[in-house]
């Protein structure tokens, strides 16, 4: 069964322990340091869009890009019913953008070939998106279009489970959860040799007439060393800026769980562009 298909009505539900808002600031941080305030920026694996929406809260213009239909759908009833409500509702917003919001662009492709009509400022990806990518093959087409997208000297950002999250935190473990409606059983198996994490997930979902029905969906991850990564990175084109312990300016640590790399466009010249 496709990824995130049945999944994506009940996403929200059990991922609402995960402090997005902070998350945001965060990237907003890393983004600003960067060079990036304002402007057109483009998430990969965007899901429910919930970063992406956080995102077009602080100012940005959005698109969203993800290869599921079902999980869209979530991230474009989300795009929909925001607007000035939401917006003055954001402490974080200044003042001037609490007037209205410019709605996100939301498409369904995969990152492996996403097309767009023109170049972003930056490129972001969260949520352990990148790990989906199971061949460094293609993460090196993936990094290609990334900077065939962006502007002369833009940024990409993206986040990354690591191995070590793999190995010690989340291999071979059983994970469920039960809500009043849905509950959910996660089983983990991670292969040292591949570095691939399989994860099967088990959902029950309780229907109108109070029967519960079962789906599984079959996940795939693997883990990809910091070296390894900047390899990739720099055979693509892109231009290797460092790299963070997760929401934190410190350098990546053996025991870090995720961690959140920094690259830019190269060979783009800004004077051909702005002719």
């Amino acid at each position: 069964m496709e990824a995130y298909s049945e999944f994506a009505q009940v996403y929200d539900l059990f991922m609402d322990n995960i402090p997005y808002e902070e998350w945001c600031d965060y990237l907003v941080t890393l983004l600003k340091q960067h060079g990036v305030s304002d402007g057109l920026v483009l998430e990969l694996g965007c899901g429910t869009g919930n970063m992406t929406e956080a995102l077009k809260r602080r100012g940005y213009d959005m698109i969203g890009i993800d290869n599921s239909e079902e999980m869209l759908a979530e991230a474009i009833e989300k795009n929909m019913s925001s607007g000035t409500e939401t917006a003055a509702a954001d402490d974080r917003m200044s003042e001037g953008m609490k007037d209205g919001l410019k709605p996100a662009l939301y498409l369904c492709q995969d990152m492996r070939e996403f097309e767009l009509y023109g170049t972003v400022r930056a490129i972001v990806s969260v949520c352990d998106s990148i790990n989906y990518i199971l061949e460094p093959e293609e993460l090196i087409q993936v990094f290609r279009l990334v900077n065939n997208y962006l502007d002369p000297d833009g940024v990409f950002i993206f986040d990354l489970n690591t191995r070590y999250k793999y190995e010690k935190i989340l291999g071979e473990q059983t994970i469920g959860e039960t809500r009043e409606d849905h509950c959910f059983i996660w089983d983990n198996y991670y292969d040292i040799s591949s570095g691939i994490n399989e994860y099967i997930l088990n959902l029950f979902i309780q229907g109108e007439d109070g029967r519960y029905d079962r789906y599984e969906e079959v996940h795939y991850q693997r883990a990809y060393d910091l070296e390894e990564i900047r390899q990739l990175i720099e055979v693509s084109g892109l231009r290797w800026e460092g790299a963070y312990d997760a929401f934190t300016m410190e350098p990546v640590r053996e025991d870090s769980e995720r961690i959140y790399i920094i690259a830019r466009e190269q060979g783009k010249s800004k004077t051909t562009e702005e002719m």
